[in-house]
């Protein structure tokens, strides 16, 4: 059996005609016809009820037709990510997400390429659902992300669990308490969270921790992204939940305050194709391991080191 059995059967299935389905595949009716007889005798068995109009797929034939869906959709993906995977010594592509920008992502670069010379490194702002469907496409190598979105086809390692703070305007009653914040204190406030679009994403896991501890937040506004939720801020619209490695970037109009929260943090976790163990991904892991150690991060080890 070869992948055009396959599309071609598929064609038949979905059109439930096999004029329509010759159309569709630019070939002519009868040597379709054959192919799909040919089809049947490989298998063994009837996959089409030729005798009814509109034709229907036997029991075996809906079986069939289920997991070559997923079959040739899979032989696709396999095409682009061995075509990426045939340049990988000359090229990567990192996707991330904003937030992450803030934190060790550019020296985990800057170390990177000093350890690739060779390697033509290229960066991609993009949300986590993007990164996903970006890997499974072959355009990037390596997503870094912070939302938990399951897909067979890409392995998630959750490197670290990053600590939340709120960000206030300076001139903000708590801006100066010498305390820890909780989040109860925040609900007579306006809270930006962001992303607005696409969802899910870091602002779901923010009312998630509102949520999860009995809060309801009675003032809600969205931003399109982390830099307009800070500028909300700096502007006193409203305070903001951000990951700690925001405070790295200071600005005269904001202040960060620790949360007296238990287990509140967002999770950075890095995305790859689920088969790619090419020697340029050991190689990223291995920098931002390294790195993790030398400023004394807390992480997750990775499986090896367990």
């Amino acid at each position: 059996m070869e992948i055009r059995h396959i599309r071609y059967f598929l064609a038949v299935a979905e059109e439930r005609n096999f004029t329509k389905a010759a159309e569709r595949l630019h070939m002519a009716q009868p040597p379709l016809s054959r192919q799909i007889q040919q089809l049947e005798e490989l298998l063994e068995t009837q996959l089409i009820e030729r005798d009814s109009r509109p034709l229907e797929l036997t029991e075996a034939g809906q079986f069939f037709y289920e997991h070559a869906v997923r079959l040739l959709a899979q032989a696709g993906e396999l095409v682009s990510m061995t075509k990426r995977l045939g340049k990988i010594e000359e090229k990567f592509s990192l996707g991330f997400v904003g937030s992450t920008l803030f934190g060790l992502l550019p020296e985990v670069v800057r170390r990177f390429k000093a350890a690739n010379p060779g390697l033509e490194v290229s960066l991609h702002e993009m949300t986590t659902m993007e990164q996903i469907q970006a890997l499974k496409d072959g355009v990037i190598d390596v997503g870094i992300g912070r939302i938990r979105r399951e897909d067979p086809k890409v392995k998630r390692t959750v490197l670290r669990n990053e600590e939340l703070v709120v960000a206030l305007p300076m001139g903000h009653k708590l801006a100066h308490s010498g305390s820890k914040i909780k989040l109860v204190d925040l609900l007579q406030d306006i809270v930006v969270v962001f992303p607005k679009t696409p969802r899910p994403s870091f602002a779901d896991q923010v009312l998630d921790a509102f949520n999860d501890r009995g809060l309801k937040i009675f003032r809600l506004q969205e931003a399109r992204d982390l830099q307009v939720a800070l500028l909300l801020v700096a502007a006193g619209v409203g305070v903001s939940i951000v990951p700690k490695s925001v405070m790295g970037m200071k600005r005269a109009d904001i202040v960060y305050k620790l949360l007296d929260e238990v287990d509140l943090y967002s999770p950075v976790i890095m995305s790859t194709r689920i088969y790619d163990q090419s020697e340029t991904i050991k190689s990223f892991m291995n920098v931002v391991y390294s790195l993790y150690r030398a400023e004394g991060i807390p992480y997750i080890k990775p499986e090896q080191d367990e």
